[in-house]
């Protein structure tokens, strides 16, 4: 039993280079490093960052950005090779708050006993080997099939109600995409669908506070969210013992979690309410922006839904083909543990980096004609918008399931969708999630030019 014998680490006293965003040290920043421009580069605007991450490929493929304090990795080798290279390159900052968090988030947060921690992304080696080995056991085949079914009526019963609406017009990422994952992991944690909108609103807030650029009174609201959530993670935990010394059978994650704890398996209670943490904010959040991204481009691309409806068999290409073309995560940070070098640029001991995977997955070195979605394209899942190496993302099976039933239902639901004024659409401001505030659609014979609506 390990519930009480090891450190707390929490999000706010992980490791952290500094308490300031930016490293002020910039004479230790190689000159190659620190070009004039920065080619149109803006950390935080997600609406169109695909130019400036071509002129930063061609121009400066490792660029140390001043405003963020992080070195800006864009081409596909570099991005890898990080990836791939967990001793130099360590995960410990992958969660920390891109802005320091101000005196009164930070007395909320610790008057509420906020210690959450990273589930597996920001932890490293020995403690990432052996929690991952315990974790990855319970995301088995068996498991996601049993979820299947439940996916699939779900999908079908929130399709019927956005067709339902007397205008013929819908959002796909409101009507859609945020209740299918998030009812999906939930289920997996073993709380009630009731539950969406107060969960939704936590991992809204989650994403703000870690990714986002907020102001010290901006993150006040968050703060107070993120206690709620991770009492609530604590809860989960606290309900899974009892259901195991009445000799309940919980039948979801955290109790097996608990289960494998009270056999032997070194987890302990707060690392198991870490998990939760990070699932249930990873568990639905990447996967809605996913099923959003999908049928957004799908549609966006008339052509490429025109296939589909031709050939189902081309879902899961289409996904892959989604996931480089338009992923939910764009940016993911590394640490280097010593003095190195990512491309040739040499990179001090101690400095934080910002991987654009966005911007890899459209790499002409490793993808042919990269600016175009084409879902019959052969490499597409050479995509690094899981990660690669240690860290691969543990639920990548999941979320493609989740993703291909929508797709799969939607085809037959409604193969007449299309996609009202998709330039207009609007990306949240964040460093890492490239998440659409909405996919407006519309069906049936409103369904032309005079609309808006792609053909």
């Amino acid at each position: 039993m390990t519930s009480n014998t090891q450190a707390i680490r929490t999000e706010s006293n992980a490791p952290h280079v500094a308490t300031c965003p930016v490293n002020h040290s910039a004479a230790t920043v190689p000159a190659e490093a620190r070009p004039a421009e920065r080619y149109g580069y803006e950390p935080f605007n997600m609406n169109d960052p695909f130019p400036s991450y071509a002129a930063l490929r061609e121009n400066a493929p490792v660029m140390y950005d001043e405003s963020i304090g992080y070195f800006v990795v864009s081409r596909y080798d570099d991005t890898k090779a990080v990836f791939d290279n967990w001793k130099i390159f360590s995960s410990e900052n992958a969660q920390m708050p891109v802005r320091p968090r101000g005196p009164e988030a930070t007395q909320i947060m610790n008057d509420g006993g906020f210690t959450a921690y990273s589930g597996l992304s920001a932890r490293i080696p020995p403690e990432h080997t052996r929690m991952r080995a315990i974790v990855q056991k319970e995301f088995t085949p068996r498991r996601y099939k049993s979820l299947e079914p439940t996916i699939r009526e779900n999908t079908q019963r929130l399709l019927q109600q956005m067709l339902a609406h007397a205008d013929a017009r819908g959002d796909f990422l409101k009507d859609v995409a945020v209740d299918i994952p998030t009812i999906t992991i939930l289920g997996l944690l073993g709380v009630g669908p009731e539950m969406v909108s107060t969960y939704k609103k936590w991992s809204d807030s989650r994403a703000a506070m870690t990714w986002g650029d907020l102001s010290d009174d901006e993150q006040v609201p968050h703060a107070h969210n993120l206690v709620d959530y991770w009492t609530e993670c604590l809860r989960l935990v606290a309900n899974a013992h009892e259901q195991l010394a009445a000799g309940t059978n919980g039948d979801n994650l955290v109790f097996d979690l608990v289960q494998a704890q009270s056999t032997g398996s070194e987890i302990s209670d707060h690392e198991i309410a870490s998990v939760c943490y990070s699932l249930l904010f990873a568990g639905h959040e990447t996967t809605t922006t996913l099923i959003s991204n999908t049928i957004r481009e799908l549609l966006t691309h008339p052509a490429e839904w025109k296939k589909l409806q031709e050939d189902p068999s081309l879902i899961p290409s289409a996904i892959d083909e989604t996931l480089r073309f338009s992923p939910s995560i764009v940016g993911w940070r590394r640490k280097a543990l010593e003095d190195t070098e990512i491309g040739g640029v040499a990179i001090p001991k101690g400095s934080n980096i910002l991987l654009l995977m966005g911007s890899a997955n459209r790499d002409p070195g490793t993808f042919e004609d990269p600016e175009t979605f084409d879902i019959t394209r052969i490499n597409a899942r050479n995509h690094l918008s899981f990660g690669f190496g240690i860290h691969y993302c543990l639920g990548n099976m999941l979320a493609k399931m989740q993703d291909k039933i929508v797709v799969e239902e939607t085809l037959k639901a409604a193969p007449d969708l299309r996609i009202l004024h998709p330039e207009a659409i609007i990306f949240g401001d964040n460093l890492s999630f490239r998440a659409p505030t909405s996919v407006p659609v519309t069906w049936g014979p409103l369904a032309n030019a005079s609309e808006g609506a792609v053909k």
